[in-house]
């Protein structure tokens, strides 16, 4: 996948119904808990390397972003791809209006190679409003995806992560070692 792709440009068949998607892949997709903690009881080393990180006016969103988030002047948006063990797993985007990013939760724009899951997950301030399960076709082939919509202290955010060839997600039985 080219470096140049967010996961907002690429063309995502969101499923309407979960049942659509295998088992063993929906359990991967509906985590609740930190895909980072998940990908870490793998047994790897998780790695972060930021791709994009910026505000953004509300018509620089993609339009099923922007539908899925309040009125904002501005949004910060976090592009970056996690690795487990420097294979590359997963292509995250976080979409934060403005508004959320008071108090301590400023912190979210100096993340730098922090995973986000260590962020949201430390303390319980945080609710997952929902998961979409997607799908998209790219050269590397079919790639699981999903959209989930966050609130930190009662204020959203979204975050969409594409699960790349090399992530457990596509393994069966999402182990890692397998072919």
């Amino acid at each position: 996948m080219s470096d140049s792709h967010s996961p907002e440009q690429l063309p995502i068949h969101w499923f309407q119904d979960p049942n659509d998607v295998p088992a063993d892949v929906a359990d991967w997709l509906m985590e609740m808990g930190s895909m980072t903690r998940r990908f870490e009881k793998q047994g790897v080393t998780v790695t972060v390397k930021p791709k994009n990180e910026c505000f953004v006016r509300r018509d620089e969103l993609g339009e099923s972003e922007a539908q899925q988030l309040p009125e904002s002047a501005r949004y910060w948006v976090r592009e970056v791809i996690l690795f487990g063990d420097a294979e590359p797993w997963l292509l995250g985007r976080t979409v934060i209006p403005e508004e959320t990013l008071t108090g301590p939760d400023l912190a979210l724009v100096d993340l730098g190679t922090v995973p986000l899951g260590r962020y949201l997950f430390s303390g319980n301030n945080l609710t997952r409003d929902y998961i979409h399960l997607g799908q998209l076709n790219t050269e590397q082939g079919s790639l699981w995806a999903r959209r989930s919509r966050l609130c930190l202290s009662d204020k959203p955010l979204l975050l969409t992560e594409i699960f790349l060839p090399d992530s457990p997600v596509h393994r069966p039985e999402g182990k890692v070692g397998q072919v």
